[in-house]
């Protein structure tokens, strides 16, 4: 086997490891799983987007444990401090000097939880921890773990108390994902599963972290052609000239597109990416940072049916 596609199997098989290990806890959504593992190969954040009981939180751990990363969870709430998110420097009197107590988001994975809950000032606090992989305090600047990752959750149907994130902040996630309510015949697995026990308390890592940063710097090998690399420009500009959008998307969010479709390529065993991989992913990538017009909404459109026919309206490359 060519040295190229010991790459791409390896991190193939990584993959489905990762998900075989994440769906002893997880009942189904292959889907969901991949996409948040390619999320992880891309260094990008995930907004999860759903009703409560859906399984977000336990999604979290599970690719968490799976990975062998540290833990974190921050339940925001309005009256949550920037401090209780990014961490303090606090008086010790017993050695008479100040010393630094990490908060929460130092860690490799970390969960915030209903994000949309704390005011703008907290929620700002996550920002420079997301786009730059370090935080300040008191004008020191602490370098957070690798792989780093955070995956935030919100309630869709609960307005009341809640602060929508804005605009700057939703373009920080690399995709947004909707776990969905499971089928009739996994919801009686999951009643079998953990009707005794949580298999989540049992679940064992089969990656480190040093394994992932390894995958993270072969998905940036994968090959893209330059047909392809105009295909996910024209996707991503051609929201910015649709009647129907009032915000397009940022080049943060074209190169979202370039990355997460290496990631879906590698992930099922190719070293090139496809346009099928740049189809699969725009909805994910594009949806949460979209800004539909208001005439539109009256019509009853939504940000999906937009991003449908803007790949629709797009010529394929196609092979010569």
């Amino acid at each position: 086997m060519k040295k190229g596609m010991e790459k791409d199997w390896m991190i193939k098989e990584s993959a489905q490891q990762l998900c075989e290990n994440v769906q002893k806890v997880i009942v189904g959504k292959e889907e969901v799983i991949n996409l948040t593992l390619a999320a992880v190969l891309c260094e990008g954040h995930i907004l999860l987007e759903d009703v409560p009981g859906i399984g977000k939180t336990t999604l979290a751990r599970a690719i968490s444990s799976s990975l062998g990363c540290t833990f974190q969870r921050i339940q925001f709430t309005p009256d949550l401090l920037p401090s209780d998110v990014t961490g303090i420097n606090w008086f010790n009197q017993k050695e008479s000097k100040f010393e630094f107590r990490p908060g929460p988001v130092i860690s490799q994975v970390v969960l915030a939880d209903e994000i949309n809950r704390a005011t703008p000032r907290t929620q700002s606090a996550l920002l420079e921890a997301m786009q730059e992989r370090q935080v300040t305090i008191d004008g020191n600047t602490y370098k957070l773990p690798r792989p780093y990752l955070v995956l935030a959750t919100q309630n869709p149907i609960e307005l009341e108390g809640t602060f929508p994130l804005p605009e700057a902040q939703l373009d920080r996630f690399l995709i947004r994902v909707r776990i969905g309510y499971p089928s009739e015949a996994e919801e009686g697995r999951i009643l079998l599963r953990f009707g005794v026990d949580d298999p989540l308390e049992t679940l064992e890592a089969v990656s480190s972290p040093e394994e992932i940063i390894e995958l993270q710097r072969v998905r940036k090998e994968v090959r893209v052609e330059d047909s392809i690399r105009n295909y996910i420009v024209a996707v991503s500009r051609a929201t910015r000239s649709h009647p129907e959008i009032d915000l397009g998307a940022s080049p943060r969010a074209t190169l979202a597109l370039f990355q997460i479709s290496q990631a879906w390529a590698a992930i099922h065993g190719r070293s090139y990416v496809l346009p099928d991989d740049v189809k699969a992913m725009a909805p994910h990538v594009l949806v949460h940072r979209l800004m539909i017009s208001p005439q539109a909404q009256l019509r009853g459109r939504d940000i999906g049916d937009l991003i449908a026919d803007i790949i629709s309206s797009i010529p394929v490359p196609v092979e010569d």
